[in-house]
Parts: structure tokens; sequence; C-alpha cells
């Protein structure tokens, strides 16, 4: 062991090791040693999470916990780049574990296999020092925001979608904005595409996770200006970044208690220009009408066609929702449903739900199939 002034407990494996980082007069000797006795909880091992793990680890953060409860798929491994090939089925905790230990073995790795919930997350959370919001909804971020406004903990945001991505620090200092001063009230979930449903450009949540562990090893070494009071946004396709000030509202701090958090993002709902109650149908309803009428019946999947090919209900017509939104296809769908009932899918229900409301508007009525592919695959498995 090395013993100086400077340093208490670094040997001679990790002062080779973190060379380039002591060599920084704002790090050296003593902010290592803080980044090993540090401890930070990544919530989303995905395509944030992937490169905030990688360099969290690298840095020589001491212990790093992982919350995830989903699997490593295919379509992971065009942005998720802590997960390989031959991860493919494995726990995302797992796999982000073992190439965690392949960069940095003395790193302790928490694995936490199971969602972030209102009764688990005050207890998860609580021993970290740092927690980074790698998450993908609506309410798991709410949940991360008032977990650590609670708990007291300064939250690292980030958001990623298309071309574009968002990072933030909340809840770092007493007067700090949070996630609810940059958005109060959540949007409506028929209106929030997916990552699947909107796509993201692969290198995106590579540029926005690094951010988030610049940001993490500031805080924890105390140096710099951390993104305080600031959101960053990048624009891949214009290569541009911009900066907006965001002030701290104190109604916002008054969170005492954990709530149910999908209920409180399903709550809003879009307001329609004409007050129409949409027709909905299970996927059982459906089987048995097409089992007794399939002739009378026309099916229109309003996904990508990308996500059409690989899997679809068989008989199903795709008419993307961009180009019913747009206008282009009306028409069309007033000629194939002239003599059929109409019935929408999409991946869950929320496009198809935001495309029998936009066809309303030309006098076309519909029924939406509930929870979409997804359920019409759980309902054949």
């Amino acid at each position: 062991m090395v013993q100086s002034q400077n340093v208490v407990n670094l040997n001679s494996e990790e002062i080779a090791r973190y060379a380039r980082h002591i060599s920084l007069p704002e790090i050296g000797f003593k902010g290592q040693e803080k980044l090993k006795q540090s401890s930070v909880a990544c919530i989303g091992t995905g395509g944030l999470g992937s490169p905030l793990l990688i360099y969290l680890a690298a840095a020589g953060v001491g212990r790093i916990g992982i919350v995830d409860f989903d699997v490593v798929e295919h379509s992971n491994l065009q942005r998720q780049i802590i997960h390989s090939t031959s991860s493919i089925g494995l726990l995302k905790t797992d796999s982000a574990k073992q190439h965690i230990l392949k960069i940095n073995p003395s790193c302790r790795v928490d694995l936490f296999n199971q969602k972030l919930s209102s009764s688990n997350a005050l207890e998860i959370l609580k021993t970290y020092d740092v927690i980074c919001d790698c998450s993908d909804n609506f309410p798991t971020r709410y949940l991360i925001n008032d977990a650590c406004l609670i708990l007291n903990k300064p939250n690292i945001y980030g958001s990623i979608a298309r071309f574009e991505g968002q990072v933030s620090v909340f809840n770092l200092k007493e007067d700090s904005p949070n996630y609810r001063d940059l958005i109060p009230t959540p949007p409506p979930e028929e209106l929030i595409p997916s990552c699947s449903e909107a796509g993201v450009m692969g290198i995106l949540p590579g540029i926005i996770g690094t951010i988030q562990a610049a940001e993490a090893i500031k805080i924890i070494t105390n140096i710099g200006y951390p993104l305080n009071g600031r959101l960053l946004i990048f624009n891949a396709l214009k290569m541009q970044f911009k900066e907006l000030t965001l002030k701290s509202n104190p109604e916002n701090k008054n969170i005492n208690k954990l709530i149910d958090y999908k209920s409180f993002c399903s709550e809003v709902t879009v307001k329609n220009e004409i007050d129409y109650d949409i027709t909905s149908i299970s996927i059982k309803e459906l089987k048995v009408l097409l089992s007794q009428s399939s002739n009378a019946i026309q099916l229109i999947d309003v996904r990508n066609p990308n996500e059409h090919y690989q899997c679809s209900i068989p008989g199903s017509r795709l008419i993307p929702l961009s180009t019913i939104e747009s206008g282009e296809t009306i028409d069309e769908i007033k000629i194939i449903t002239a003599k059929k009932n109409l019935y929408i899918f999409c991946k869950s229900g929320k496009r198809s739900l935001r495309a029998l409301k936009h066809l309303n508007k030309f006098g076309i009525r519909g029924i939406n199939i509930e929870g979409g592919i997804e359920a019409w695959n759980n309902e054949k498995d």
C-alpha cells in the first residue's frame, strides 16, 4: 500500500491504472480516492446505462448498483454497448456485471434484478451517493426524482429520442431544480412513442450516457461546474449543443412519500376537438370475431414497416401512423373500409388510439385493439 499525505488507500496497481486521472491537478490522489470510496446507482442498463457504467467502472468508482429487470435482445445491440451477441437472453444486470468486472475487477457491483417501484426505491437507493437516471419512461423518471428528493441524493438525468438527447443534474443543492421543474406534468401516454416506435440513432445514447458519467465523476470529486440548473440539449443531426436554464420551484420540492407513478402518468389524457369515445376490443374478443366473420373485418397495423415485417397479426394491412396523420392514406382507408369494420392495432395500443382519434375527424370510425401486438403474442403464447 502507498501511504502519504495525499493518498490513504490506493495500491500500486491502482496508481498505475488511474495514472492519467492522478496527473490531473483537479483530481489527483485525493480525487481518485474519493472515486474509490464512492457509490453510484444506475437505473437502467440500456443505451444510456451502458456507456455510463463502462466509464464509471473504468474511472474507479468503488461501488456500482444496477437496477434493471429486462433481458438482452438482438435489437439492443445497436446501441447498448455493454452487452454483446453472447449476452442475448441473459439478464441485463448479469451481462453488465460481467463486462464491468472485465474492465475493473476491483469494482463492487450490486445487482437488483427487479423493476424499480414505489415499494423498493427508497430501500435500494438509500445507500448510494449519486443516482443516475438512465430509464426510458416517465413513471420511472418521476419515481427516481421523488425518491432522490426524499433521500436528498443528486440525480443525474439523461434522456434520448431519435437524434436528440438531454442531460441535467437535479437536486444537487438545496436550491437546485428537480425533474418536476423540467416537466411539471407528464405528457399524455399516447403521444409519447417508445424507442422501438420512434427509433434512435445508435451513437446518441453513447454521447448522452458519457456526459452523465462525466457529471457523476465531477460531483464525486467536487470539481468543475455540474449541470446544476442547466439542461444540456444535443442534436446529432445538426451536431449542435444548446443549453437552457432551469429554475427551481419550491412547490415541486414538497415530496414526502412515493405514489403510484403509472397511474400518475396515465391520468393525463388528450383533449380532442371532437368528443369521441373510442371503442376497444380485447385480443380474445378479436379472435372470436376473426373465426366467425374475418371477411367483414379490415385489420390495420399502424406501426412502422420494420415492426410490421418482424411480426404482425395475420391478414393485417400496414398503414403507418405517420401517413394517417399527414393525410396521405385517408382516402385509401375510406376505400378499404367502405364495406368492412375497421380494427386498428400497434405495439401496445398508444399509436392505434392516436390513429383512431385522427381518423374520426374524417368521419372514419374504428375499434382499437387493446394491448396491440404485445397482447396478441402473449395470448398466442
